[in-house]
């Protein structure tokens, strides 16, 4: 099988990975690399990260219990099939999608079970229904806002989707990993006996790839199972510390986030002016589709002019499909100019 990879070439520009174009304020910097040097290197980190989850707890409103740290939230969702999926159980997507919700199923023994969204690339509730009705999945994934669409599933939706999760007896999954650039989330819904869990990442709106850190809120007998199957101590002491530490800095976030979201019409109206089919997007990424020109050749002809965006033509249905990531002003008026060349 095919590993997941995304091109990390030298260029000039890269919007291809959802990185924040703006790193954590030098604050938050100066407070790790203080807390850090207080670390007993010869031991091992807290195995329950319990300073960590007891911060990220408070943020959310919730209790420690119902949290679960790991590195990046792609070890959540792996962690998440270790304990609920595997060989004779299935998980559901809904294509297309995150491409590692199929691809951890997989790699942890889990049957895929696929449905399709619609063509603007909503939830399709009857396609849901018989998914999940004929597969009977241990888990079914969403990912909202999106990726690589930008596609935000409305809170009616959800709902109707964890009302059939919960009557077949399996486990819903909400992936949102650029969960604050959308109005609302499914946090919301979460309740000690609801069978639904929501990933969350450092990476994209705390401006954090390089931790590695993400985690999951859910109930507190769902984290408890996870605790059973991750590796021990698999969270080291300097990745728990940045965690913690950013939490103080959430108001320097919102804002980082309020300027992407700005960014992002700006970019979004400059798109429209060209001759391309843009999607509406909820993330920090816009997914379009260049035309008359194949994408291939555009995504190649932008690299000529040292800009990166992602190739997104192996997901299903995005055929000659290209995602950009929101960058800084300058970025973004590079990656403008340069598809404006290639396209006129």
């Amino acid at each position: 099988m095919a590993g997941y990879h995304s091109p990390q070439l030298d260029v000039e520009v890269r919007l291809n990975t959802n990185e924040s174009p703006e790193p954590p304020p030098a604050e938050f910097a100066a407070a790790v690399a203080a807390a850090v040097a207080d670390v007993a290197w010869h031991r091992y980190p807290d195995r329950s990260a319990l300073g960590l989850r007891t911060a990220i707890a408070l943020h959310h409103g919730v209790e420690a219990a119902q949290i679960f740290a790991a590195n990046g939230s792609n070890e959540v969702l792996q962690t998440l099939l270790l304990t609920y999926g595997g060989p004779g159980r299935s998980a559901a997507v809904f294509e297309p999608t995150y491409a590692l919700h199929s691809h951890l199923s997989r790699i942890t023994g889990t049957k895929v079970a696929e449905g399709l969204r619609t063509d603007g690339f909503a939830l399709d509730l009857l396609e849901v229904e018989r998914v999940l009705r004929s597969e009977q999945p241990a888990i079914t994934f969403l990912c909202s806002p999106n990726n690589p669409t930008g596609v935000v599933d409305p809170r009616e939706s959800v709902r109707s989707v964890l009302e059939l999760v919960t009557d077949i007896g399996g486990l819903l999954c909400v992936d949102e990993a650029y969960g604050q650039f959308a109005d609302h989330s499914a946090l919301e819904m979460l309740g000690p006996e609801v069978p639904l869990v929501v990933s969350r990442t450092y990476s994209k709106t705390w401006a954090m790839a390089g931790a590695r850190l993400g985690y999951l809120v859910g109930p507190q007998w769902v984290v408890t199972e996870l605790e059973k199957v991750v590796l021990p101590y698999h969270l080291d002491a300097a990745t728990q510390i940045a965690g913690t530490v950013a939490l103080a800095h959430s108001e320097a976030m919102d804002q980082r986030v309020a300027r992407l979201v700005e960014e992002r019409g700006r970019l979004m109206a400059a798109m429209t002016d060209l001759d391309i089919e843009v999607w509406p997007s909820g993330a920090n990424f816009i997914l379009f589709r260049p035309r008359p020109v194949p994408g291939s050749e555009v995504w190649q002809s932008l690299v000529d002019r040292s800009v990166l965006v992602r190739d997104c033509a192996s997901w299903p249905r995005l055929e000659g499909c290209l995602r950009v990531t929101i960058g800084t002003r300058a970025e973004d008026d590079r990656f403008i100019s340069a598809l404006t060349e290639v396209l006129t």
